[in-house]
């Protein structure tokens, strides 16, 4: 009957902030360079009770016939608004079964807000300028892009197993999406993960002359 009362007790002095752990997450490429807009996506293995986020309007940006971000993570339930500030129109649109939409912007317009409830990839175009791509990823579970310097950190996360996981629009077809189990520890102990990507060339910049200033 000792042995369980210590155990109980060792468990719940883990269960603050003092025995959280941190996990370091950096993605390559295959030459060895950092590697921006991959969405790091971490799942434990034993489902961790956790209030629903409040949900938030986040906002796309079209300026000089790109999306801004090009990479964006969102929480089912969240609001989306896409905002024109180009000097040109914009036909936004996606078809994806996560969310489809569609959106004329005249220069100076933004859209009503979109609710993504759907756990899924959206991938967003324009009608009008070919070239112009985004993708947001909606997802309930905890998730980072990575900047240009190609590295997330993970705080408070809870003692255990996790399986990290990283996509990338740019990913070769055909691979399976990179993803590792990693176990994370308890107190100053940080732990790293790092994946290398076989990415194809960006699709963006490759301008349809024949709609610029549309």
């Amino acid at each position: 009957m000792r042995w369980r009362i210590m155990l109980a007790w060792l468990l719940a002095g883990c269960a603050g902030p003092s025995c959280a752990g941190q996990l370091v997450v950096r993605v390559n490429d295959a030459g060895g360079r950092a590697v921006g807009d991959a969405v790091v996506t971490l799942a434990p293995a034993m489902a961790q009770a956790a209030a629903a986020p409040t949900p938030v309007t986040r906002y796309v940006d079209q300026r000089d016939e790109t999306f801004i971000p090009y990479v964006q993570v969102v929480r089912p339930g969240d609001r989306v608004v896409f905002r024109n500030s180009d000097g040109t129109r914009h036909h936004v649109y996606s078809f994806s079964e996560a969310g489809a939409f569609e959106f004329l912007l005249r220069p100076g317009e933004s859209s009503p807000p979109v609710t993504l409830r759907k756990p899924g990839l959206v991938a967003v175009g324009c009608n009008i300028h070919d070239h112009m791509i985004a993708y947001l990823l909606v997802t309930p579970g905890q998730a980072q892009v990575t900047p240009a310097q190609g590295r997330v950190v993970f705080d408070d996360l809870p003692p255990g197993n996790y399986t990290v996981s990283v996509w990338h629009p740019q990913l070769r077809p055909g691979l399976a999406q990179p993803s590792e189990v990693t176990t994370v520890g308890a107190g100053a102990d940080v732990q790293h993960a790092g994946f290398t990507l076989s990415l194809i060339p960006d699709p963006r910049g490759f301008a349809d002359r024949e709609h610029l200033d549309y």
